[in-house]
């Protein structure tokens, strides 16, 4: 096992240290930046971003070209999977959470950021390098941010009822830190699917140690998402109808009050560590794999 990914990071060295190729990093620069332009005028065209959202998404992309054609190609991937898996039956997911969650609406810069500003950092650094320690953390970090999404989305459309995972009682859908099996297969496939788009975008062979690291890190991000979400994350009371939520105001009218979680760990807050538990995770992973 060992070989292989010391094989995975000797081929990522073939183009050398993108950090010393700055004529190459400045053309990608230039060339991203009209693509992610275009692509994140789409997306809020079609109401995924709003106006902050997409100038998150726009340096996200920029960041990611710089880094290299395939992190930008992986970036646009786990942003097409994240938006469809959302956007599936969303009337329905939205009546199933109508109580508990705001309503569904163009993402943010915090939001952007939150799922994936630490995979382009990470990028940037790690440049073709996708074995190395960097580059792993990067890839572990999307594969957390997108096993997240796709544990939410098919976990609230076809888990049933959800259980915390905190005190594993039944707790309403949409709430933070509920889990379901449905959504917990769907976390699995969502990191998978970020570690083989990585692998085949960095010509790595599927059956290396390091997708199975990676799909281990993503996994393991989710995991400490829905911790996070169900422990520490701020929640809400609904006086009128004495019922949890994560609105300000609840469905019946009433300015809901907080009474859980710390005030500033909002779920964009956990996300962001989320990206951060994935990367380490990875890391973690890719290292018992030797």
């Amino acid at each position: 096992m060992g070989e292989t990914l010391k094989v995975a990071h000797a081929r990522s060295l073939r183009d050398g240290d993108a950090a010393s190729d700055y004529p190459r990093m400045a053309e990608r620069a230039l060339i991203g930046a009209v693509a992610a332009a275009l692509l994140t005028a789409l997306a809020r065209r079609y109401g995924t971003l709003d106006e902050s959202g997409q100038w998150g998404a726009f340096a996200c992309g920029v960041a990611a070209s710089i880094a290299g054609w395939p992190w930008a190609l992986l970036l646009v991937a786990y942003f097409a999977a994240a938006t469809g898996v959302t956007r599936f039956r969303a009337d329905k997911k939205a009546e199933q959470t109508l109580g508990t969650n705001p309503q569904v609406a163009p993402r943010t810069a915090p939001q952007v950021l939150a799922n994936g500003g630490l995979f382009c950092v990470l990028a940037v650094q790690a440049g073709p390098n996708v074995a190395s320690v960097w580059g792993l953390a990067a890839v572990g970090a999307l594969a957390a941010a997108s096993a997240d999404t796709w544990a939410t989305e098919i976990g609230t459309l076809w888990g049933g009822q959800p259980r915390s995972i905190a005190t594993w009682r039944p707790t309403l859908p949409g709430m933070s830190g509920g889990v379901t099996w449905v959504g917990t297969l769907a976390a699995l496939a969502g990191a998978t699917l970020v570690a083989l788009a990585a692998a085949w975008l960095h010509q790595i062979e599927p059956t290396q140690p390091f997708v199975i690291a990676i799909i281990v890190g993503g996994f393991a991000g989710s995991t400490v998402d829905s911790f996070l979400g169900g422990t520490v994350q701020t929640r809400r009371w609904c006086e009128h109808c004495r019922a949890w939520t994560e609105r300000r105001v609840h469905p019946c009218s009433y300015r809901t009050v907080h009474t859980h979680g710390y005030r500033w760990f909002s779920n964009d807050v956990v996300n962001a560590a989320a990206t951060v538990a994935g990367a380490a995770a990875t890391i973690g992973a890719a290292r018992l794999l030797r």
